[in-house]
């Protein structure tokens, strides 16, 4: 089965009942459906990290596991109680993009940059390993923003012929001012002005599924906010590290960026 046939098939999968529970093929940056043989107690764990758990209308249970884009291909494992379950990774080939960034700082920071990076770094790995204890009303998202699709998730990046890490997300062209709808209901976990994100909101939707979006012009939710879906999280802008206006859209599970697209209508 295809990430994409999978993703359609999770948009069914949190409704009150589960239709189907798809095979899959793992890969960096994808997800994997383990069945489990307990639902409640604690989650399972993957990298030392808890897991989105889910539980049909039958009482079966299942685990929602995010694969790294740094996944080493073949066997993995999760950690549920006494009991390890593993699974295969399997490889993908993403394709290569080459981007000129005109501000040269945003490719090789000065030291000062380099210090404001640093010191923001505790707080963008926090957002992205949070873990609460709702289960997320919808495993299924809307798109946030109506735009172009402009760089795909998985692209091994290339800046100004300077390697840099793959594209952990999608970008969706826009013009500046475009509003951003929440994609699902959730909480405003954290916001912000970053060095590279730039404008910065991150949504917690429940069980480390969690979702970002950068480049923002403005920002209109502050933390601790309950926000339902299509409420304006703000607008399309061009802050940060950008060659142009565009959202910058992530999707974590257990605190790794998987492709938005599994879970998109």
């Amino acid at each position: 089965m295809s990430l994409r046939g999978l993703g359609l098939l999770l948009g069914l999968l949190w409704s009150g009942a589960v239709l189907a529970i798809p095979g899959s093929m793992p890969v960096p940056g994808g997800i994997v459906v383990i069945p489990l043989e307990q639902s409640g107690g604690a989650p399972p764990l993957y990298n030392q990290r808890p897991v989105l758990t889910v539980t049909d209308a039958a009482g079966l249970a299942y685990a929602i596991v995010g694969i790294p884009l740094s996944a080493t291909v073949g066997e993995h494992e999760i950690q549920h109680g006494d009991r390890t379950i593993t699974f295969t990774v399997h490889d993908k080939s993403y394709e290569v993009q080459r981007l000129t960034i005109p501000n040269e700082r945003m490719v090789n920071p000065n030291p000062e940059d380099l210090e404001r990076i640093a010191g923001e770094r505790p707080r963008l790995i926090a957002a992205a390993r949070h873990f609460s204890a709702e289960t997320p009303a919808t495993l299924r998202l809307q798109t946030p923003v109506q735009g172009r699709r402009s760089s795909a998730f998985g692209l091994r990046r290339i800046l100004n012929d300077q390697p840099r890490n793959p594209h952990a997300g999608i970008d969706i062209a826009a013009p500046t001012g475009t509003a951003i709808a929440a994609p699902a209901p959730g909480v405003v976990l954290d916001t912000g002005d970053f060095f590279y994100n730039g404008k910065t909101v991150w949504m917690d939707h429940g069980r480390g599924m969690i979702t970002m979006y950068c480049h923002m012009d403005s920002i209109s939710v502050e933390p601790g906010q309950s926000i339902t879906t299509g409420n304006l999280l703000g607008t399309v802008g061009a802050t940060g590290r950008v060659t142009g206006p565009h959202l910058h859209f992530v999707v974590f599970l257990n605190g790794e960026m998987v492709d938005p697209d599994l879970f998109l209508e």
